[in-house]
């Protein structure tokens, strides 16, 4: 496992960025691993919401596991678990956790530094316990933060200084990543990816014009978050309604 994990690892290349391509079950998994995934990550908002669970860890980690052995059953691909905010209220009990989803094959994990349904991040000094429990598992830890969520686009490059702090820390523990959502500043993105201590995560987002742009930026992932998840359903959803309008089937054909 631990060959796994380093192979993973590798893949995080500043300048030439790891494309993951979330998925929410092990049927998406096997399509975008047929397509050419070099890596398969789940979306903890997909994944719950595919199961009539809100995100939030309102999804029980019991299910959650399921569907990652889901997933491990299609595919030898590296998979990466999107834990939220480790499924623990602390640090011992986020280590069991993550260490159920490691022997499960997971050979990553996501870990957020709010606690669900919290505004603000976990004070960086709890945050920097949770990551080293999780790290000390061997699992790679991609430590996101929330730094940016809820606030003006105006005061993101102010921002920037505190999520070098926290990647700087979250790296001491052990964070093998660090996941930066909420802005497409691209100042702000290239700043952190220049400067952080750790490999950077940037989520895709329409206002980015393609791969290069965040490759030139120095971003080593990219994730697609929800939105794979969002955009099938949507066309589930007019599917539907044209058939059951009356109207023909749009996978005629297909």
């Amino acid at each position: 496992m631990k060959g796994k994990v380093e192979a993973f690892r590798a893949l995080h290349v500043p300048g030439d960025p790891l494309v993951l391509f979330n998925i929410w079950d092990g049927g998406s998994a096997k399509v975008v691993a047929e397509a050419g995934a070099k890596a398969i990550a789940t979306g903890s908002y997909g994944v719950a919401e595919a199961q009539g669970f809100k995100d939030g860890e309102g999804f029980p980690l019991d299910r959650a596991l399921d569907v990652l052995g889901g997933v491990l059953r299609v595919t030898n691909l590296p998979v990466t678990f999107d834990m939220e905010s480790g499924y623990g209220v602390n640090p011992v009990e986020v280590s069991g956790s993550v260490a159920r989803a490691f022997a499960a094959g997971a050979v990553g994990i996501n870990i957020e530094d709010r606690m669900p349904g919290e505004a603000a991040l976990i004070p960086i000094a709890d945050q920097v316990a949770r990551i080293r429990a999780a790290a000390n598992i061997g699992i790679f830890v991609n430590a996101r933060t929330d730094t940016f969520r809820g606030q003006p686009a105006e005061s993101h490059g102010a921002l920037v200084g505190q999520v070098l702090e926290r990647a700087r820390a979250f790296a001491d523990a052990g964070a093998s990543g660090l996941f930066v959502p909420f802005t497409t500043d691209r100042a702000a993105l290239a700043a952190i990816c220049e400067k952080s201590p750790l490999p950077v995560n940037i989520i895709w987002n329409p206002a980015f014009r393609d791969r290069a742009e965040l490759a030139e930026l120095g971003a080593a992932r990219i994730s697609h978050g929800h939105r794979p998840w969002a955009a099938a359903m949507d066309w589930v959803g007019a599917a539907a309604k044209a058939v059951l309008g009356g109207g023909k089937p749009p996978y005629d054909g297909a």
